[in-house]
């Protein structure tokens, strides 16, 4: 459970019974509800991580909106959409093991998080994470209910494969960017967990820089 939903939770069972303590029981069940949801939406459950060398795990639960290719000013990316309802785990998590080396937060608007232009346009957190020589950016963008994100670590800290590092309130959306020769394994429709599915393989740098990581490979 995180944090935040004890304060929620708590705080409403605490309205409810002081509501119908002063009023009549009936007037309790509202703030009672509320106080269940809360309890249930910062639920935060344990998660196997995947060993596998290069595996990229999904920051998030949700439904896979995209896999699509970018021409960005480092040359082509692969980027992984999830959009997350208000009824997955919200908890995000590291897709790799490695360095934070940049935070930047965006703001922005607060579009429906499965519009394609949200990942540009709405406020959002960007991180890169480098490890085992390569980069990777993995977004926390705020939806249509989104109002806060959360992001623990700071620049220079060692993350896991599957560190929990944040959280986004309630619907939104996680982008993870990708050298364009990494071999997704999901497709759009898909739905994933923060943690333990795996998005996607990095190729080792060697089969990077040697050009043999054919078209067809990146996409069995």
């Amino acid at each position: 459970m995180v944090r935040d939903g004890y304060f929620y939770g708590l705080g409403f069972i605490a309205a409810g019974i002081l509501l119908g303590w002063l009023t009549q029981p009936a007037w309790a069940i509202a703030p009672f509800l509320l106080a269940f949801f809360f309890l249930w939406f910062f639920r935060d459950p344990e998660r196997v991580i995947p060993s596998e060398a290069g595996a990229v795990v999904s920051p998030g639960d949700g439904k896979v909106t995209d896999v699509s290719t970018l021409d960005t000013p480092d040359g082509k990316k692969l980027r992984i959409s999830i959009f997350l309802s208000v009824f997955d785990v919200h908890v995000n998590r590291s897709p790799i093991a490695g360095v934070v080396r940049e935070i930047r937060y965006q703001r922005g608007k607060f579009l429906n998080a499965m519009d394609a232009v949200s990942a540009e346009h709405n406020e959002q957190n960007i991180v890169t994470v480098e490890g085992d020589g390569q980069k990777v950016i993995f977004k926390q963008i705020a939806g249509l209910l989104a109002r806060r994100i959360v992001f623990n670590p700071k620049v220079g800290d060692r993350l896991e494969r599957g560190q929990r590092v944040g959280l986004i309130k309630f619907g939104s959306r996680v982008d993870v960017v990708l050298d364009a020769s990494t071999r997704p394994s999901v497709k759009i429709g898909d739905r994933v967990k923060g943690g333990a599915s795996v998005l996607g393989y990095l190729q080792p740098l060697t089969a990077v820089a040697m050009g043999t990581v054919s078209a067809g490979e990146r996409t069995r």
